[in-house]
């Protein structure tokens, strides 16, 4: 079908919604769905210029995509996002506010102080590490601009506890009327790059925007289990495990079928994320490809090499930091085991006996991490969201994980998947081989199962 100029599409939308005349991104080679909007940072045929660098560089600009989505609305905006230090996102959420829009924001209690306001002395090394990037950035601090503009934020803490797991979502809703999500954070490493590394591009994500006032409405629902009566109210905030257990929910977008699940969950509930990963795996019947940042599921590992018995092409990234560590499924697919510090094997190991020659880490610029969570099957149905394929992501973190049955949206994301695929290392790397040859001298026949 093809896509109506902007001119044409107000002329045709005047009675319309907003939502229904806003298209953030330009037609590109492949069609959008009807309902459905993609962008993904590191996309070849696509180039903005760099704020870091001044430069063009290639990719979608998802900065771009969320500030006009939030410029756009008219009655509410609710964010719920892990981190957010980016100034120009936080002056289009002042401006709405400022506006009388109402404005709500969730964060994660490790990134919600501002930090301008942080010394190093009483940060943990990694937190030292992040406020050293923001200060090298030069940019200004975003949360003590929307702090001071009297934007409502909150973060975990909020329900009286000291934090719980993670509040891990990265979702907006606008008007009730549309979603901005996927596996993004909305900060300069998420999205562009980091600061001092000319080389960098950003972490490898995608942003969504579903046009849906039903999906909406089921994000907005969850954002209200988060807000409670929001600052200064009662402390019934509920996150994590407090949260009152939603069960998967289908909804129409356009002519494809979507279905949202919101993490966490139980370890006894039946009905956790990984479990409804697990049963799209198994409806494969001719090709699975995942990019992950994480993989430690020891039962989606196991679908897998079902599934490859039974003929199902799979190919696997997975992010070069995670990989190798001795809980990754990588490490299962590629036949190997690696002990942790304790010369302990992962409880559940299962290396297979017929590695998988298809799996494999993306080739990234130094500090950049293949940060996407999604699978794409058959070329019909693409799982995605925030959740990484962990038991943390099941069952403790404020976790979206999203099935979407869509051919069309399918084929974006197995051309993202077929440029990671280009050039990624599939066999033993060196890196990979000086850390067998470790734990084999370290450890030796002292690997026992945990």
């Amino acid at each position: 079908m093809h896509r109506l100029s902007a001119l044409a599409l107000a002329a045709l939308c005047s009675g319309c919604t907003a939502a229904a005349q806003y298209r953030p991104w330009p037609q590109a080679t492949l069609a959008q769905p009807e309902s459905i909007t993609v962008g993904f940072n590191h996309l070849r045929g696509s180039s903005y210029i760099s704020p870091l660098t001044g430069q063009k560089r290639q990719g979608d600009n998802l900065e771009r995509q969320l500030i006009a989505a939030i410029e756009s609305a008219q009655r509410e905006v609710l964010v719920a996002v892990q981190e957010l230090t980016l100034p120009a996102i936080a002056d289009a959420l002042i401006e709405r506010h400022r506006a009388g829009v109402p404005v709500k924001l969730v964060l994660e209690n490790t990134y919600s102080a501002p930090w301008s306001r942080q010394h190093p002395a009483g940060l943990e090394p990694h937190q030292q590490k992040r406020l050293q990037q923001l200060q090298k950035l030069g940019w200004r601090d975003a949360i003590a601009l929307m702090e001071g503009a009297g934007v409502p934020l909150l973060d975990d803490t909020a329900d009286g506890s000291a934090g719980s797991g993670l509040m891990h979502h990265k979702f907006v809703v606008i008007d009730r009327q549309r979603v901005l999500t996927g596996s993004a954070n909305f900060t300069s490493s998420g999205l562009h790059g980091d600061a001092g590394q000319t080389s960098s591009r950003g972490n490898v994500n995608h942003l969504l925007q579903l046009d849906s006032p039903e999906l909406a409405q089921l994000f907005a629902e969850e954002f209200a289990q988060l807000w409670g009566d929001g600052p200064g109210g009662q402390p019934d905030s509920r996150f994590g495990l407090g949260k009152h257990s939603r069960r998967l929910q289908q909804t129409q977008l356009g002519g494809d079928r979507a279905a949202v699940l919101f993490a966490p969950h139980r370890r006894d509930d039946p009905d956790h994320g990984l479990e409804l990963i697990r049963q799209q795996l198994e409806q494969a019947q001719r090709s699975i490809d995942l990019a992950l940042f994480v993989f430690s599921a020891q039962e989606l590992a196991d679908v897998l090499a079902i599934k490859r018995e039974q003929g199902v092409q799979i190919r696997v990234l997975v992010d070069p930091g995670f990989a190798h560590r001795s809980y990754s499924e990588w490490l299962d697919l590629k036949g190997l085991a690696i002990a942790d510090h304790r010369c302990r094997l992962e409880a559940g190991n299962n290396p297979w006996e017929k590695p998988l020659k298809n799996v494999g880490t993306p080739r990234l610029s130094s500090g950049d991490k293949l940060h996407h969570k999604f699978a794409v099957i058959d070329g019909t149905t693409v799982i995605t969201g925030s959740f990484n394929w962990s038991p943390a992501a099941a069952h403790t973190n404020d976790e979206t994980l999203l099935v979407i049955h869509s051919p069309t949206l399918a084929a974006h994301f197995s051309r993202e998947m077929d440029r990671l695929w280009q050039g990624a290392e599939l066999g033993i790397t060196p890196r990979l081989q000086r850390k067998l040859e470790r734990s084999q001298r370290l450890c030796g026949k002292s690997q026992i199962a945990d």
